[in-house]
């Protein structure tokens, strides 16, 4: 015989009321609002849950009883809203890029002052780029190979077509035409080279400073070296118009031609056996800086006529790069 006395829950087998179970509901209890339960709900379902600790738990379940906010970092509570990407990619300044193959093959016939050039192997091989790629990487433009999932990494996924490019800010010529400009211009010229300095903030300021004291260019080698870039032009503060840049394939090639054509090469280095301060020679000169951490490298400093060192009287053990361009470049022009 049943026992009648037994109170039969209605609906106990159906699925939505074991469900609101689970969330700790009961159709008794009332009080809490559909809009508390629904953020609670929502709350519970995020994975993230488990990294917060105890009192992170705590605060975050009363406020949402509460209908309080709670703001977490994106670490804590990665956006997986593709729209928001934007917001990331706004970040990353493009207006000196060009991506497409007709975009940027219109601005290689156009001939424009190109930075770098990023494109897969089958765009360089390909008949309508290889032989305009050839040529400006003859020029010293730096063209890189590189994969189509790496290409779309650079452009934030943008619909390049195998190719983009980077716009320069300044126009550089050639080395043997800024050998003609500075011996046209002055009796003992002055070129400043730049050897392993990658930080735009150091060249841009290496570059007002040229400027500044009549210095008649400056040599950028291809690699390993900040190229013409925006944020250049910024920290030159308007003096990349006013002096002669070449870009360089390889440093060292360059700095013999330049010897062929009656410049002596002076190196600035710390261990420089020679005080600046003591250095007279009459002559058209290059001086090289070397970037803060290296120095000038080994190969370059072979090339070498002098070895020059600032001598300095405090503590500190070095200058950085920019620094030490505007003081060596101070003294050597009076000379």
């Amino acid at each position: 015989m049943k026992n009648s006395s037994k109170k039969r829950i209605p609906g106990k087998n159906n699925r939505e009321y074991n469900k609101n179970l689970d969330f700790g509901y009961h159709p008794k209890n009332k009080n809490r609002s559909e809009k508390s339960d629904r953020s609670l709900n929502n709350f519970t379902k995020n994975k993230n849950v488990e990294t917060l600790s105890k009192n992170d738990k705590n605060n975050t379940f009363s406020s949402l009883k509460t209908n309080k906010s709670i703001y977490k970092s994106n670490k804590e509570f990665p956006n997986k809203n593709p729209d928001i990407n934007q917001v990331f990619i706004n970040k990353k300044n493009f207006d000196d890029w060009i991506w497409g193959k007709h975009s940027v093959y219109e601005a290689l016939i156009s001939e424009r002052s190109i930075n770098r050039i990023w494109c897969t192997s089958e765009i360089f091989s390909s008949d309508k780029f290889y032989i305009l790629l050839k040529d400006l990487k003859s020029k010293g433009v730096l063209i890189e190979e590189v994969s189509w999932n790496r290409l779309s990494q650079l452009t934030y996924g943008a619909s390049h077509q195998g190719i983009s490019l980077q716009l320069a800010s300044s126009k550089t010529i050639s080395l043997e035409q800024l050998i003609d400009f500075s011996k046209h211009n002055c009796a003992n010229p002055t070129i400043l080279a730049l050897d392993g300095i990658t930080d735009p903030h150091n060249v841009g300021a290496i570059i007002r400073s040229a400027e500044a004291f009549d210095c008649k260019g400056i040599i950028i080698p291809q690699r390993r070296s900040a190229g013409l870039t925006g944020t250049v032009a910024k920290v030159a503060a308007g003096a990349l118009e006013h002096i002669q840049i070449s870009r360089v394939v390889n440093l060292n090639r360059a700095l013999e031609e330049l010897k062929k054509n009656g410049f002596l090469v002076v190196g600035l280095s710390g261990d420089g056996p020679l005080s600046i301060s003591n250095f007279q020679e009459k002559s058209p000169l290059v001086v090289i800086v070397g970037s803060e951490e290296k120095g000038i490298s080994l190969l370059t400093q072979k090339k070498c006529d002098y070895l020059l060192s600032i001598p300095l009287k405090g503590k500190t053990s070095s200058l950085n790069a920019s620094v030490a361009a505007a003081i060596s470049l101070f003294h050597l022009t009076r000379i």
